[in-house]
């Protein structure tokens, strides 16, 4: 990583008695934590951009790679009333595709949290977070990667809530094998599983696979629907990676009195981010990630009317959070507005929508 300057590198170690005193003080009375409405922790609640220092072992990070063994680190930051936060972290690799060396620098990263440690903080009730992290030093568009992605989070989130919520983070990366080295560079959080599931009030389903005849009809459609605006392919709603619990790019979900809700996450290989190493499955009729194709099954294809009646009506919304994502370049802002209104395009009349959406669906 780049050096930045060692001005930071005893960031947050000299706490004063009082911040101290303070600091167990809430400790000891705690967060409110989840509420009667099925969850509300502080961390996804506030959709500030959360600025946070994180020193760890770097070097050993990008180097061993393992999704197994945890490396000691701090994460530290500032409350908005001024309260600064030192926290001990446990954090590893994590992912397939982004963990590899020939991929990404720094892969995406897994942070393990003392849950006694965060109460009375912002990432109280957190436990282990998935942190979605640029990939990429040294190089601008990796960052851009990694806000549009967060902004994909962001337009299913304005969709419903039966979906992972995210916080974006301005992370000072300091690694603590080279002297304090520093780089800052924007990250985002994603909701932990268990926690989505306590706040949807549904339970995770571990399985291999699923018949699309389970699914939540209006649900599923939906999900088809957005992925379609992304312009994602990468997903399945019924069944697993090898070896792995159904759903591939999604987390299955079942909720009394529904079918099961199949919550997609991992959008990096969409249109929209359009990532330099993203490429469509090669038994795909599509070459580049940026051609639309749409992979909702014909079964759902009822539920089609009143979904995108739902997404039309959302339109000024999604346009409003590519406007006001704070870190993207005006270019990359164009361009992801001008893909969002192709979507718009594509389903703008019965004829489009036949065309692009009911003809293209799965047996």
């Amino acid at each position: 990583m780049p050096a930045a300057g060692r001005s930071s590198r005893n960031f947050y170690r000299d706490l004063s008695s009082a911040s101290l005193a303070l600091l167990a003080l809430l400790f000891a009375f705690g967060a409110k934590g989840a509420d009667e409405d099925g969850g509300a922790w502080p961390l996804f609640e506030n959709q500030d951009t959360l600025q946070v220092r994180i020193e760890a072992p770097l070097t050993t990070l990008m180097r061993e790679r393992s999704d197994t063994e945890y490396l000691d680190g701090t994460l530290a930051y500032t409350d908005p009333s001024g309260q600064q936060h030192l926290l001990d972290l446990k954090l590893r690799a994590r992912g397939k595709y982004r963990a590899q060396r020939r991929i990404c620098d720094l892969p995406p990263v897994r942070l393990n949290f003392k849950k006694k440690q965060v109460l009375g903080t912002e990432f109280a009730g957190q436990d282990k977070l998935k942190l979605v992290t640029h990939c990429e030093s040294g190089r601008g568009m990796y960052e851009q990667y990694v806000l549009k992605e967060y902004l994909a989070y962001k337009i299913f989130n304005a969709m419903t809530d039966m979906s992972f919520r995210a916080r974006l983070l301005r992370v000072d990366w300091v690694n603590s094998e080279r002297d304090g080295e520093t780089d800052t560079r924007y990250a985002f959080l994603i909701e932990d599983d268990d926690l989505l599931a306590e706040r949807i009030r549904g339970t995770r389903l571990e399985v291999p696979n699923v018949q699309y005849s389970q699914l939540d009809a209006r649900h599923a459609a939906l999900v088809s629907v957005f992925e379609y605006l992304i312009g994602n392919t990468d997903f399945s709603l019924v069944v697993g990676a090898k070896d792995e619990d159904c759903c591939h790019n999604a987390v299955l979900f079942s909720k009394e009195s529904e079918g099961y809700l199949t919550i997609p996450y991992d959008f990096d290989f969409s249109g929209l981010v359009d990532a330099s190493y993203a490429s469509p499955n090669p038994k795909l009729p599509i070459k580049r990630v940026t051609r639309r194709l749409y992979r909702g099954v014909c079964e759902h294809t009822d539920e089609l009317g009143p979904v995108l009646a739902s997404f039309r009506e959302q339109q000024p919304v999604i346009l409003g959070l590519v406007s006001s994502l704070e870190g993207l370049e005006i270019k990359v802002r164009e361009k992801a507005e001008a893909f969002i209104n192709g979507f718009y395009r594509d389903v703008a009349d019965e004829e489009s929508v036949d065309r692009y959406i009911v003809r293209k669906c799965q047996s």
